[in-house]
């Protein structure tokens, strides 16, 4: 290609500097003194400088015993301070991050292992009897294994493993000699999207796309040095790392306070207490904070927002939070494949709650037909008057690789021409806002009528007794499909009588669209990143057909 100027060197530079870790080292330069990170369950603090020493002990440790370039080190940790030093350290030598769901079962913890081969496998000792019988199932061993210990350490010691203390013990805290040579087109983290039915796919991260979704949150919360922030979700997925996690908040020389486990009481008061400026959280979470603030007041005007991901708000929802938790709430929807792409900012609600929000500024979100035989191309564009359904699809050049990790079949079925193929069903409008219906894979057919579950829960969440609810389906010999609707009541006076006048009368909801059967119960399933799991439900709800456990009055 020619170039009107000698373009060599700034592709040399540019290609070579413009990394995560070099935005990180810049911080620790000119914010070496400055908290970055809080413990507040240790009573503990750790400044940019205490966390690259203690990130290049863990990088010697791993050199010293064998990991290098592109050598993958897994880790199954809670958040924690050695969570940020294996999110750290990798990089200093060449190798790649990879966070792992730490709520995975033995058998699924083991595919993920024997998938990715990891040099190095590090496991926070709370779910240590997983990790031991895991370990029993692989075919291929991690050559080290590391024990990070926490307060709950009754698990067994797989056979040649070491706790982290042993293994960092007595390693320089310098910066290790850089023997490789950094690009931004390296694959820096892996990370995987919320499977339920199978091994969950592996989503390549590289340098560019990490440099480029911190400065997306940094621009759209907006994210400063000034910033305090506190993700209630596990930092293990994209969600958690990157929407006001370690990526965005270490890059901008922001502070993150490190929360272990979630308690509605206890962020808030964190957030009294530490001044936190950011709460990262999913719809079920900020419903939670707002039940403990309407009781117990905690002072929360430091806030300057909190971000939800994981399923659109509804417009009373969101009107309760901001009049009891801050004005300023923000709604954003993507995927692990690309991020965030669509977001609604203070100005948007509540008038536009229940909608996933416009693209953001360097995406495209696009509403396309859908096809029994064939894919829409991405101008093949459904109408934008907010009724007809298509599938959601993402161009995001910035924040995806554009692949799975060794899955070139899938790889080719979800990405073409750019743009991922989202499986979403949604809608969009002349001012292209982006509502999302539901899954191509959710739909129910009932009697010829395509119906998505999102749209009976959100009827069925107007009931002010029900706190929450998932809907699904069964096989029904007449209609095909019939309606099932799992409920968490808000009183143990709500009747299905009720609920089912309640729908009869619902202007959401067509008579087809009406459940069927129902149940009451006490929890639903919901994946790491808050979404509901309709794929077990389905399964759950023919059971619980069989065994005449599914109410029809």
């Amino acid at each position: 290609m020619e170039y009107t100027y000698d373009a060599k060197g700034f592709k040399e530079i540019f290609e070579s500097s413009f990394t995560w870790l070099g935005g990180f080292m810049r911080n620790v330069a000119r914010f070496a003194d400055k908290t970055a990170l809080i413990d507040p369950a240790l009573d503990k603090t750790w400044t940019y400088s205490d966390i690259n020493k203690e990130s290049n002990k863990l990088a010697h440790a791993l050199k010293r015993a064998g990991v290098g370039r592109n050598d993958l080190v897994m880790y199954q940790l809670m958040n924690s301070a050695e969570f940020v030093f294996s999110y750290v350290a990798p990089r200093k030598i060449g190798a790649i991050t990879s966070p792992a769901n730490f709520n995975h079962a033995s058998g699924e913890t083991a595919k993920l292992i024997d998938h990715n081969k990891p040099k190095a496998f590090l496991y926070d000792t709370e779910v240590g009897d997983m990790v031991l019988e895991a370990l029993s199932l692989c075919e291929h061993r991690p050559e080290i294994i590391i024990a990070v210990v926490s307060e709950k350490n009754t698990a067994p010691m797989p056979e040649g493993a070491v706790y982290y203390d042993d293994f960092v013990r007595d390693m320089p805290d310098t910066d290790p000699v850089k023997d490789f040579a950094e690009n931004i087109y390296d694959e820096t983290a892996r990370l995987y999207t919320s499977g339920t039915t199978s091994l969950p796919k592996g989503v390549v991260v590289n340098n560019i796309n990490e440099v480029l979704s911190a400065h997306d949150v940094m621009m759209h919360f907006p994210l400063d040095p000034t910033d305090i922030t506190m993700n209630t979700t596990p930092w293990f997925h994209r969600g958690g790392i990157h929407s006001g996690g370690l990526t965005p908040t270490l890059y901008a020389g922001a502070a993150a306070l490190i929360l272990r486990n979630f308690s509605p009481r206890i962020a808030l008061e964190f957030v009294e207490r530490y001044g936190v400026t950011f709460v990262i959280g999913s719809p079920s979470v900020l419903e939670m904070l707002a039940g403990t603030q309407k009781k117990s007041h905690f002072d929360l005007s430091g806030l300057k927002g909190i971000v939800t991901m994981g399923a659109a708000l509804e417009k009373s929802a969101c009107i309760k939070y901001q009049q009891v938790l801050t004005p300023n709430i923000f709604n954003g929807y993507g995927t692990t494949e690309t991020f965030w792409n669509t977001f609604l900012r203070p100005y948007d609600l509540p008038d536009m709650a229940g909608a996933a929000g416009r693209a953001c500024t360097d995406d495209d979100v696009r509403v396309v037909k859908i096809y029994d035989d064939k894919r829409a191309e991405p101008d093949d564009l459904a109408a934008d008057d907010g009724s007809e359904q298509g599938e959601i699809i993402i161009f995001s050049p910035s924040k995806s690789a554009f692949c799975y990790y060794d899955h070139e079949k899938l790889t080719k079925e979800k990405f073409y021409n750019g743009w991922l193929y989202t499986g979403d069903v949604g809608t969009w409008d002349s001012n292209k806002y982006v509502t999302v219906c539901g899954r191509k894979d959710d739909m129910i057919v009932c009697s010829g009528e395509n119906i998505y579950p999102a749209q009976v829960e959100e009827a069925l969440n107007e009931h002010p007794m029900v706190r929450e609810c998932l809907v699904t389906s069964v096989p029904d010999s007449v209609r095909g499909q019939a309606v099932v609707a799992y409920v968490i009541p808000d009183s143990d006076s709500l009747t299905v009588a009720e609920l089912i006048d309640f729908c009869n009368h619902s202007p959401l909801l067509s008579k087809y669209k009406r459940p069927r059967f129902y149940r009451f119960v006490d929890k639903l399933p919901y994946t790491a990143t808050g979404k509901k799991q309709h794929v077990l439900m389905r399964a759950q709800a023919l059971e619980d057909l069989e065994a005449g456990l599914l109410r029809r009055r």
